[in-house]
Parts: structure tokens; sequence; C-alpha cells
């Protein structure tokens, strides 16, 4: 830990061990530019990337700032985290006896308030919810691990969202055959589901049901959702690029991925602090 204390963000030793060939295979390929090679501990960059997440802090208060986005940014831009990601997701879904691609996914879209440093030309107004900011639309499997994700501006209909994420699928999951997604996406989607050989299924709302009552099959990806909003980061849109929206979804899901590979858990908001050892 560089002789600091530790963060509960930070990752135990068998859940780094689970991506550290990741970083030190880009870490052969991609020599420092600057001469300071090993200056910086990859596993504590890692660290304060899901601290980040975690807590939801400015980059400028992150030790070293320029160090920490300098790889989040390489890392983002040369594939490196969806990388990471993508094999963890394999390993997620082998753990739960599933062949490493799903055959079906589900798809759904979230709009959240984009802070003030998001250029205005990637941010909009939903005419729906009121809401300036920014739309995220991410497609899951039935385990409700990520398969494909998209950052847009909140004025983006849904329809222009769903054929993206459905073309984003195609290419990182040839073997999904069938697709859920809801109301909001419409006949458009489903016609260019056909055009690629899928299946798109609308879920309808029951009619009559009244409150929050979890739709069959797109339930997961709602839970996923809520499950990345554990990361405060993502509680707002603070990234000034909607690719650094994408990537901050993949670290917070890489989060989640590792602890349940690992069985361990970071403690929340809501957990009640421990006993210290004099009682008190």
């Amino acid at each position: 830990m560089g002789g600091r204390q530790p963060y509960p963000s930070d990752l135990p030793d068998e859940a780094w061990e689970l991506i550290r060939p990741v970083i030190t295979a880009w870490k052969a390929r991609d020599p420092s530019v600057s001469g300071h090679e090993g200056q910086y501990e990859m596993r504590e960059i890692v660290n304060t990337i899901l601290y980040q997440a975690r807590t939801g802090c400015q980059w400028r208060y992150l030790p070293p700032k320029s160090a920490v986005y300098y790889y989040f940014a390489l890392w983002r831009d040369d594939g490196t985290t969806e990388t990471i990601h993508d094999l963890l997701r394999w390993q997620a879904r082998e753990m739960r006896k599933r062949h490493e691609d799903p055959t079906g996914v589900v798809l759904d879209s979230q709009t959240v308030r984009a802070s003030a440093n998001a250029p205005k030309d990637t941010t909009g107004l939903d005419p729906g919810k009121k809401s300036p900011g920014r739309k995220r639309g991410i497609a899951t499997d039935v385990l409700g691990l990520i398969i494909a994700v998209v950052v847009t501006a909140t004025s983006v209909h849904d329809n222009a969202i769903g054929i993206a994420l459905l073309d984003k699928v195609a290419a990182a999951a040839p073997t999904v055959t069938k697709r859920w997604v809801d109301a909001g996406f419409k006949q458009a989607v489903v016609e260019h589901g056909a055009d690629l050989g899928n299946d798109v299924e609308i879920v309808q709302r029951e009619p009559g049901a009244r409150g929050f009552t979890p739709e069959p099959k797109r339930w997961v990806v709602e839970q996923t959702f809520g499950t990345l909003m554990l990361h405060r980061r993502l509680v707002r849109d603070y990234e000034t690029l909607p690719a650094s929206s994408v990537a901050m979804i993949h670290w917070s899901m890489t989060d989640v991925m590792l602890r349940r590979l690992t069985r361990t858990a970071t403690p929340t908001w809501r957990d009640a602090p421990q006993a210290s050892g004099s009682g008190r």
C-alpha cells in the first residue's frame, strides 16, 4: 500500500491476482515513455481508480492525480479496461456453470444528471423525465453481467441507444440470439435485431400493475443498475468525455465481479461500523 492505511475499496491479494497478468502483459508491451519505470505500483493505480469509483471524489484529490488519470485514460483508449472487464465476466459466468458467452441479453437505459464539467454537446434534455444530463444504455446477460455499454446525451432517443447496443452486442457476443427490451424501445429496435438475425422481444408491464413490480427477464438489468449505484462516481455523470463514463462503468462492474469471484465484499454506508478492540 506504499505505507498508507488501507481503504475498504482496496483489492485483496486474491482479487489483484485475477487481473495482475493482464496489467503485467500490458506493462511489458507499453514501457513508460517518461523513463520512470516502476515509480508507481500498478496495483496502487488500480486501487486508486476503484477508490474514486466507490467514493466519487474528484480527480485532483487523488494522489498522484496526474499518474492515475494518465493510466485511466490510457487503459480507456487502448481497450485494456474493457479487456479486464470481459475476462472477469467470462470467469464469473463459468463460476455459475455458464458458457463464456451468453445466448440472451437484456437491454435498458438510465438517465443521470451530468456535472458542470460535462460539455453541452455531450449532454441534453430528456423530454420525458425533464432531466438534463446523459443516458447510459447497457446490455446484460441473464446473470446481470454487462455485455455492452453506450453513453449518450439524454436527448438521444432510446431507439438509437438500443440500435447501438444491438450492434455492440453482435460484435462482443455473436452467440446471442435472443434480446429482451422494455417498452421504451420501439419497433425500429425490433427490426434492427431482425436484420442481425436476432429475436428482440419488448417486455410489456403487466396491465394494472402499480408501484415497483419486477418484470420477467428485465429485472436483472434493473438490478445491475442498482448495484452500480453503490459506486458514488456513477450517481451523476462526472466525466468530461462519454468514453470516460463508459470506462468508469466498466471499472465499477469490474469491482463487483472481483468481489463475487473472490467471495469478498466492500463495506457500504449501510453497513454498521465494526466494534473496536476496546469494546467502544
